[in-house]
């Protein structure tokens, strides 16, 4: 088996061969339209399916509520209560708190004679009393 390479045409003839190996293999693992451009690509694909999915929805959800404002007396009402505040006449306008039941408010002694910004007393006071 040797002994077909050692003619100098059959060594021309297997670097050659060679040659074109590696270069078909570069072109179908690098090159356009190769294995890793085709997965990025494919990638891309699905990135873009998962976004119009979420804009399908979207759209979904727009519809049904210009259907409501076009066919539905309610939904008028709600957007002009939640958006535009419309009060009735003989209504009493009730707001949620949306503060943690933790809450301590900060009530300041008016008539204290501590600075606010320093938590000390006022050196002044102190000489007075």
């Amino acid at each position: 088996m040797l002994d077909v390479f050692k003619t100098t045409s059959s060594r021309v003839i297997l670097g050659i061969a060679i040659i074109m190996i590696i270069v078909l293999q570069y072109r179908f693992w690098f090159g356009e339209g190769g294995y890793f451009p085709h997965q990025a690509l494919l990638q891309q694909i699905q990135q873009q399916v998962e976004a119009n999915e979420e804009l399908k929805e979207r759209n979904r959800i727009l519809a049904a509520e210009v259907y409501d404002l076009k066919n539905g007396v309610e939904a008028i009402e709600e957007h002009a209560r939640l958006d535009l505040g419309l009060i009735k006449p003989h209504e009493t306008f009730v707001q949620m708190s949306t503060i943690s039941s933790n809450y301590k408010p900060i009530y300041i002694d008016p008539n204290a004679k501590v600075d606010v910004r320093t938590n000390e007393a006022d050196s002044d006071a102190l000489i007075t009393q």
